[in-house]
């Protein structure tokens, strides 16, 4: 398999896959995969990669879990995210 190189990660990111990685007891690099495929909308079964039913780009609110305001306000961001510029947005560097 190739490898690729991540340059330019965050203090907040990396700390993040390491809890991630003790809590789960998983190798931080496991837990980077895992990240990756969710995020780009893959999952493993078995062994085989396949395109999940998600669509890469989409975000979930959690079902049954927010109220009727919390569900509003979360669908307004996801919708002001969606036509952002990237300027407008957060780089995460300092």
């Amino acid at each position: 398999m190739p490898d690729i190189m991540i340059r330019h990660i965050d203090r907040l990111m990396v700390e993040r896959i390491k809890m991630l990685a003790k809590e789960r007891q998983l190798a931080v690099n496991d837990v980077v995969l895992q990240a990756l495929r969710h995020g780009l909308g893959v999952s493993e079964s078995a062994g085989l990669l396949a395109e999940s039913s998600r669509e890469s780009k989409e975000l979930a609110a959690p079902a049954n879990e927010w109220d009727a305001s919390e569900q509003a306000a979360f669908k307004e961001a996801m919708q002001a995210l969606s036509v952002a510029r990237p300027e407008q947005l957060a780089t995460g560097r300092r």
